[in-house]
Formats: structure tokens, C-alpha cells, sequence
């Protein structure tokens, strides 16, 4: 019987590693561990009594069918099940047991979604920060682009008529669109007072730009993220009605146009200009250095058959920047709403529809947390990777599951 890599891996991890002069140390958030050593580093949360399967081999198990699209603890006891006994070895489980969907079940609902995140976020992170520094060598340092970060909330709607919805705030990055923090957001509270607590997960954020809706318009953000470093570019709605009013009453029409953009979809071409002006300290609101006006106009390609409904719709919403006008131009600063604007659509609705979160029925435990974070995983492993389509991706490795093992328990396999 072939010998399992991750039992190696969780042996070699369970002790220390040693530094360049031969002293043992432990291993630290840091290190830029491979995947299954990340995942080693949650804790089992069974008792030793009556354990057949190593705690580590079913996670590994649960990302590699997800990867095949499996959707549900089902779906993922039936992908471990229709493997070889010697794909299934190499993942940790030898001999003839397989673990059940209602053993994953038992599993993954009773896992420390703290410690999942901790160790999946590192892991994450880690690997983009090996990525930057290979684009920075590439592109030579006097050409290093600006890190932009989203940060957005979602509401899991299979949870809502459970005993605890789930509501999950996560960290976003705009250009590789993979997931770098997750929080759970307690029914009791909302996304607010978590919005330093996701970022707390990140090291530094020097120079970083954070993205984030009307929401998150609040003072303590902007003064939180000045103390990082980091800067603020937020949109700005009727939550906020004396700031609103105060962007609103500027004097726009004397403005000029910074940036103008058109593109097709859903049937409508829409037209987007942006005017950006620098403020003054009055404005009330801490380190704002600009105003945004952003106009959206659309209408329909096809007149006919449109016929009947409003031919033409316009928006205006404004948005303030703690970035000056040396620091960021008007084509950087709609790219990066735009991008913003687009989360929905690359790690919301990905998770919706196409890795199945609004169908499954997961609400016992850490159950849906623990799912959203390994879909979380999912996503990324495949940005990573170059895959652009999610679905088609899923649909490949659905057809090639040696792939999707390779995937994940190969070293380095995410930095080709």
C-alpha cells in the first residue's frame, strides 16, 4: 500500500522545524506553509476514543471533492467513495473504511471555524504574497502595483430560518480575487464592529487601498485604517445624510470629466463617467482627500423589444478617497469602484450558484461556516492556478479527481 503523504506531513508538522543554525523553533503564522501542513494545524475536534480516520485526510477529502463540484456532505462522501483504494490511500485513508457522508457530517459541523480560518487565511496569504513577489521581479519595483482590497459581507440564506443565521464578512483581494480573511458577524451585531477584526488578520497594509460599501462609512474605519497606513475609499448614501449632503451640494457641473467608460451586458449598454475633485478639510470626515461623483446612464441595445419600459436609467452615487490627487488618478479610482462593484459577481455569486451555497442545506453547528470557508479555499486554489471560469474548472476536475488530489496534496502545485 502506497504511504500517505499527509500522514507525513501531519507527523513531520506535530513536532518542530529547525532554523538556519540547527535550534528548534515553532512553526509561526509566517511561514509560508504548504496546504496540507495549513490544514494540519486545526485541531480535531473529536475525542481519541473510537477515531478511524485522521481528522487532516478528511478535510483534504472535503476540498478535493469540492474542487469536483460536490456540493453537499453527500456529494463528498460519494466523490471519496467512487475513488481507487489507491487514490484514496494517498489521501490518508487506508484500508477498506471509507468515512460516510454522515461521518464527514459529524466531522466538519464540529470544527473551530476560528482555527479553519486562522490556518486557510495563512495559507492564502502567504501563497499571494510569493505570487507578488514574483510579478515584482518580473515587472521591476519602479512598476509595483498598488494592492486593492474589498471588503464585503454575505448573508447565507439557507441559514436564515435556522436557530443561528450566518452572516460571514470576508477580504477580498481585487486583482487575483481570492478570499484573504473571513469573520462571522454574530446575529447579534453587524458587519461594523467586525471590519477591524477581519483586517487584524492581515500583516501589513501599508499603502494598501480598502474598498467598501455605504455601510462601512464610518469614522472609526477611516482613522483605524490611517493608523495602518492603509487608505479608505468608500461609498457614501443616505445612511450618512449630512456627509451625503454635504458631496452632493459641491459644485460638480463646474467639474471636469476624469474618466468615462462604456461596456455591454444584460441586454443594456451602460456609460459611466467619473469627476473627482480634492476636498477641503470641512468636509467631516477624517483624512478625506478627494470626492467622487460616479454617473451610471444605461439603456437598452435592443430598442424594440423594450419597448414599453423606461428606455433610459441614471444613477448618480458619490464616494470619498483618503488618497490624493498625486496618489491616485480618476481611471485608478473608477477601476478600483468598478472592482469593487464586481465581488458580488466573482466570490458572492460564484459561491451562490456555482459551488451550490444557496442549495445546501447545512445549518447544524460550524457546519455552514466550516463550508464557506473550504468554498472560500476552493476559489482561491483555483485563481491561483489561472482558472478565469470557476464552473468550467469545476467541471474539469469533476471529470479528472487525480487533478483535483494533485491540486491540493502536491507541493507548489498552486504556484505553476
Amino acid at each position: 500500500m502506497p504511504s500517505s503523504p499527509i500522514a507525513a506531513v501531519v507527523d513531520e508538522f506535530a513536532g518542530q522545524v529547525r532554523d538556519r543554525i540547527g535550534q528548534p523553533r515553532v512553526v509561526t503564522e509566517g511561514d509560508r506553509l504548504e496546504l496540507l501542513e495549513a490544514l494540519g494545524r486545526v485541531p480535531d475536534p473529536r475525542s481519541r476514543r473510537g477515531v478511524r480516520y485522521p481528522f487532516t485526510a478528511i478535510l483534504t477529502v472535503a476540498v478535493c471533492a469540492m474542487l469536483g463540484g460536490a456540493g453537499s456532505f453527500v456529494a463528498i462522501g460519494e466523490w471519496v467513495a467512487d475513488l481507487p483504494e489507491q487514490a484514496r490511500a494517498g489521501l490518508g485513508l487506508t484500508g477498506r473504511r471509507i468515512p460516510g457522508p454522515v461521518t464527514i457530517w459529524r466531522v466538519l459541523i464540529n470544527v473551530d471555524t476560528t482555527a479553519l480560518e486562522a490556518a486557510v487565511g495563512a495559507w492564502v496569504r502567504a501563497r499571494l504574497a510569493t505570487a507578488d513577489a514574483a510579478a515584482d521581479r518580473r515587472r521591476g519595483r519602479r512598476t509595483r502595483v498598488r494592492r486593492v482590497l474589498a471588503v464585503d459581507g454575505k448573508a447565507m440564506r439557507a441559514t436564515r430560518h435556522g436557530a443561528h443565521p450566518v452572516h460571514l464578512l470576508g477580504v477580498l483581494d481585487h486583482a487575483t480575487g481570492v478570499v484573504l480573511a473571513q469573520v462571522d458577524v454574530d446575529e447579534k451585531t453587524n458587519e461594523i464592529p467586525l471590519f477591524s477584526t477581519a483586517l487584524d488578520q492581515i500583516g501589513d497594509l501599508t499603502d494598501v487601498v480598502v474598498t467598501v460599501d455605504a455601510m462601512h462609512a464610518q469614522t472609526a474605519h477611516a482613522e483605524y485604517l490611517h493608523a495602518r497606513g492603509a487608505h479608505l475609499l468608500v461609498t457614501v448614501k443616505g445612511n450618512q445624510p449630512t456627509l451625503h449632503a454635504r458631496l452632493k451640494a459641491l459644485p460638480w457641473t463646474d467639474v471636469p470629466v476624469g474618466h468615462t467608460a462604456t461596456g455591454r451586458g444584460h441586454g443594456r449598454i451602460e456609460t459611466r463617467t467619473l469627476k473627482v475633485v480634492t476636498v477641503p478639510a470641512g468636509l467631516g470626515f477624517p483624512h478625506a482627500a478627494q470626492a467622487i461623483q460616479v454617473t451610471r446612464t444605461s439603456r437598452p441595445i435592443n430598442k424594440k423589444k423594450a419597448r414599453g419600459k423606461r428606455r433610459q436609467r441614471r444613477e448618480t452615487v458619490y464616494a470619498i478617497v483618503t488618497l490624493t490627487a498625486e496618489q491616485a488618478s480618476p481611471a485608478e479610482l473608477a477601476t478600483w469602484i468598478r472592482g469593487h462593484w464586481s465581488i458580488e459577481v466573482r466570490l458572492h455569486w460564484v459561491r451562490d450558484v456555482t459551488l451550490g451555497e444557496d442549495l445546501h442545506q447545512a445549518r447544524t453547528g460550524s457546519g455552514p461556516h466550516v463550508m464557506a470557508t473550504l468554498r472560500n479555499l476552493v476559489i482561491s486554489l483555483l485563481r491561483f492556478t489561472g482558472h478565469t471560469n470557476i464552473a468550467r474548472a469545476l467541471r474539469h476536475h469533476s471529470r479528472h479527481p487525480d487533478q483535483a488530489i494533485s491540486l491540493v496534496t502536491s507541493a507548489n502545485a498552486t504556484s505553476q
